[in-house]
This record gives C-alpha cells, structure tokens and sequence, in this order.
C-alpha cells in the first residue's frame, strides 16, 4: 500500500513510480479521509508507504491527520518519501513521531528534489523552465534508485535533504508557516479572469471551495497545496498580493 497526497503533481508522479516498481496499490489520502473508515490490513508480503509534499519543511496537515485518524495492521516494512522544492529540514522527524503513535516507524526514509510550487514566502521563488527540466531528469533517476531500495525492502536508509539549519527551517521558520499561513484567508479569485470552469473546487483535497466565480469557505480546512493556485488555466487565483508564477508537474515540458 502507498498513501500519497500532493498538489501540484510532483508527490504524485513519484508515488506512481513506486507502485509501479513495487507493483502495489495508490491511495489518494484526501479521498482515503472522505471514506471515513480507515482500517487497512497489511498482506504479509506488502510495504507500507507514505509520500508526501513538505510543507514549510513539515508534513502537510493533511497527512498528519490521515495517520492520527487511520489503523494500519501487520505493517511489516514501513518507508516514506518526501518531495522539496530545496530541502526539507526534519520533516521526517515529525512524521516518524506521527507513526510512532500508531506503533509504527519509517524503516528507510528519502527525499526527492523536486520543482519550487510555494508562492506563500516573498524568499522563495518558483524555478526557471531550465531547471525544472533538470530537477526532473535528476529526480527520475533518484526515484529509480529510490524504487530499487524499497522493493528490496532495505531497512536504515537516510536518504535525506535536511538544508544547512534543519531545526530552525522546520520548528521556527516552519512552526511560523504552519501556524499562521496554513490557511484560505490570503487566497482570492480575479472575477475578470476567471472563465467558472470549476477546475479549482474540483482539485481542492479538503472541498474548501465554492461557487462561481469560486470562493473559500474559511472554515479552517484548508491544507494550503496550492492546487487551486497553479492548476488555475487563467491564473485568475492569487495568493496575497504578490505577483508570482504557476507550477504544475509536466514529465515531458
């Protein structure tokens, strides 16, 4: 089993790779919440694994929510694999602490450089198409590698990128971001822009987001992936007031 959850299709693409090489079943997270029921049973040849964004150099509140909420039974080789547009700090850390109360623990753990997608910090910014073509090939061969491991069930792996100051990107500059701007509140819709194709309310994990032209419910679900944001065919939806560009996954662009 792989649970996966991502926004601009970069976790996606990577955790399609995996099931392809493990031969093993993908489960959206946010369709997996929608269910309700969260009990899964382990055959006893099966890897369980998690892939995910990072989010301001933590899990998505999503995932952390989906493991908090679910039960996993006879788990007996547990990986995760996380995404970063730059690195990712110690959010592994924080999503072994996760697993732990479910008695579970992340035997080998990776991260995968990926395409810039957060708008939401005026330092960061988006990569150039040059780079983003070169991430991507770089990253094939990483998942390859990656894959190559996980079939193989190997057990100790750190395969991380945790940046120069790890606990200040995840517990202070992280802790601020996922405290304050984890949120709906900043997002808006150019009404002159937008063609109401839906396309946003459709992509959005948590269902935050309605009508046309479409607005935000502000009612503290959103996981701010920014789906809505890059996915946008007119860019008609902003985040702030900062002008930036749009992301979204193209293996072959």
């Amino acid at each position: 089993m792989i649970f996966y959850f991502s926004g601009t299709g970069n976790t996606q693409w990577v955790a399609r790779q995996l099931a392809e090489a493990t031969g093993e079943k993908l489960y959206y997270i946010p369709d997996e919440l929608r269910k309700g029921e969260l009990s899964y049973t382990m055959a006893t040849d099966e890897r369980l694994g998690f892939c995910f964004p990072t989010h301001g150099w933590q899990p998505p509140r999503i995932v952390r929510e989906f493991i908090r909420r679910a039960r996993f039974e006879a788990a007996t080789y547990v990986y995760a694999v996380t995404t970063c547009g730059d690195n990712m700090g110690h959010a592994m850390r924080i999503l072994n602490k996760e697993l732990a109360n479910k008695g579970l623990q992340a035997q080998s753990v990776f991260a995968v450089l990926m395409p810039e997608s957060n708008v939401c910090f005026p330092f960061l910014h988006l990569d150039t198409k040059e780079r983003e073509r070169e991430k991507i090939a770089q990253a094939r061969e990483r998942v390859a590698h990656i894959s190559e491991l996980v079939v193989n069930r190997q057990r100790g792996v750190e395969e991380l990128i945790r940046g120069a100051i790890p606990y200040t990107y995840t517990y202070v500059i992280g802790g601020y971001y996922n405290k304050h701007l984890i949120s709906d509140d900043k997002l808006w819709v150019d009404a002159d822009a937008c063609i109401q194709c839906g396309l946003c309310a459709k992509l959005c994990p948590v269902g935050d987001i309605e009508g046309l032209p479409p607005h935000w419910k502000h009612d503290g679900s959103c996981t701010n992936c920014l789906a809505c944001y890059h996915h946008c065919p007119r860019h008609a939806i902003h985040w702030g007031t900062m002008k930036r560009g749009q992301y979204v996954f193209k293996e072959n662009a």
